[in-house]
């Protein structure tokens, strides 16, 4: 059984809703919801709602599977099916991208951005699930120490619609590695996406039934039973502070393993002696990208005050030339925003806030008559020098920035240090021990130096304070889904 998106690539012909794909076998529910196109308003297709019986019954296949089958235990199975994978994503990335701009607003070299990291993250884990984490020794004679690094069990994936492939494969990726079963929930907001790509997945004929299981929902009843079931004993979830903080609450009881990639309002803090040039190109484009609904967008910009008025200048005339449009356009620089709520809910946050700061850039609709059906926002960038204000202390998730002032490196950092968030910063400088003078003092999982979202596979990412707990890509990801067992001999 199939899905409307393999069957029909064009998306315009009615094929039947999306379904569920659990124990090995796509399913259906009882009732349909639609996905609609950020850019117009059309509805590009339908999906099958998922019921809370379907999710129990996903989590108890899961278990049973890893309770059974020999996938836990086999590390060559394991790294063959996430190399057949990357195979799979490798031979559809024109297809997926295109997707991705139609369902999720994306812009297509966006969307081909997204999938271009997606399958040497199945690789990299690939070669981890062959690499054994575990240790032995003689600790005196007679007695033998071992200990195994083991999976722990079943592991729920929770993943956003904002970039659902590559966020989807950076949390299953590890669990499948480390060989665990999984039972993943996606937003339906990109659900013929989520679909297609869980069909390239299952189409991996070393992937055994029940190993991976996966379900849309518009809700969030079946994501709470990922939080809440004793029967998961780890759960990665990416998306915001609040819920994050709920996440916490609500699996304290299964004392579960968790791994959260929260919110973030990322400083990208300029020096006197930057690069110009290349600060106020990254910085544009760290603001627009996705249209700034990403967990790392430069939603601050600090700027030294002797170069304030120059980049002030440069950024407004950057921002005020992006071309908005739909993201399967060839021209559009930057697509829409997911969908009318998120935009709705973005302009009530920037005319709550509008006393605190000056307008340097409005953003807001765009004019154009053409995009009036569309979630559109037009990028925006205001003056704001009290870090109490909610533009600062909010992350806003839309292409807005504040722009900040500091005279000196202590105040950048404290500016930069304002805020509940710490998931990453941007510092430009050409003075190298200024660079790491900054990366000691910023509270923040990751900071680059004259650059911006330099994500790799093999080194970790995550955040501190209110940005989550937990670290994803590396080693570590591989280990937020085992646990140790210690065997002691005595011969």
């Amino acid at each position: 059984m199939t899905s409307n998106v393999a069957e029909s690539k064009s998306l315009g012909q009615e094929t039947g809703p999306a379904q569920h794909y659990i124990g090995g076998e796509w399913v259906a529910s009882a009732t349909t919801g639609d996905s609609v196109s950020p850019a117009d308003g059309r509805t590009l297709g339908t999906y099958y709602e998922v019921e809370e019986a379907q999710v129990r019954d996903a989590i108890r296949v899961a278990k049973d599977t890893f309770a059974t089958h020999q996938w836990r235990t086999d590390r060559p199975l394991r790294a063959q099916v996430l190399n057949e994978m990357a195979d799979r994503v490798e031979a559809t990335t024109d297809e997926l991208a295109h997707l991705l701009a139609l369902e999720n607003g994306k812009t297509l070299p966006e969307a081909h951005f997204e999938l271009s990291l997606t399958p040497s993250k199945l690789r990299y884990y690939a070669a981890q699930a062959l690499t054994d984490s575990g240790s032995g020794g003689r600790v005196r004679p007679g007695i033998y120490s071992i200990l195994l690094a083991e999976p722990v069990g079943v592991a729920g994936v929770i993943v956003p619609w904002n970039s659902p492939v590559v966020l989807s494969v950076r949390s299953f990726a590890p669990a499948l590695a480390a060989g665990c079963t999984v039972v993943m929930k996606m937003s339906a907001q990109t659900a013929l996406v989520n679909t297609r790509l869980t069909e390239l997945l299952a189409d991996c004929p070393s992937l055994p039934a029940g190993v991976l299981n996966v379900f849309n929902e518009s809700g969030s009843v079946g994501a709470k039973l990922l939080v809440s079931s004793p029967d998961v004993a780890a759960l990665s979830y990416t998306g915001s502070t609040g819920v994050g903080r709920q996440i916490m609450t609500d699996a304290g009881p299964t004392l579960k393993r968790l791994s959260l990639e929260l919110g973030g309002k990322t400083p990208m803090i300029v020096f006197e002696d930057a690069d110009l040039d290349a600060a106020v190109g990254t910085i544009s484009a760290g603001i627009t990208t996705f249209s700034g609904q990403f967990c790392m967008t430069g939603s601050r910009v600090l700027v030294q005050s002797s170069v304030a008025d120059e980049v002030r200048t440069r950024l407004a005339e950057a921002l005020s030339r992006v071309k908005v449009g739909p993201g399967d356009a060839p021209d559009s620089q930057m697509g829409p925003l997911i969908d009318i709520a998120s935009r709705d809910k973005l302009e009530a946050l920037i005319e709550e806030s509008r006393g605190d700061a000056e307008v340097i850039v409005p953003g807001g609709r765009p004019d154009d008559e053409s995009l009036a059906r569309g979630a559109y926002y037009r990028p925006a960038l205001l003056g704001v020098q009290d870090t109490d204000s909610p533009l600062v202390q909010k992350e806003l998730f839309g292409p807005v920035a504040t722009f900040e002032t500091f005279a000196s490196e202590e105040e950048a950092v404290r500016k930069a240090n304002a805020t509940q968030y710490g998931l990453a910063a941007s510092v430009w400088t050409a003075d190298g021990a200024r660079g790491l003078r900054l990366a000691d003092a910023l509270d923040a999982g990751t900071v680059w130096t004259n650059g911006w979202a330099v994500v790799l596979d093999q080194f970790e990412e995550g955040g501190c304070k209110q940005s989550g707990l937990g670290r994803l890509n590396g080693n570590r990801a591989l280990t937020e889904f085992q646990e140790y067992k210690h065997i002691v001999q005595v011969v």
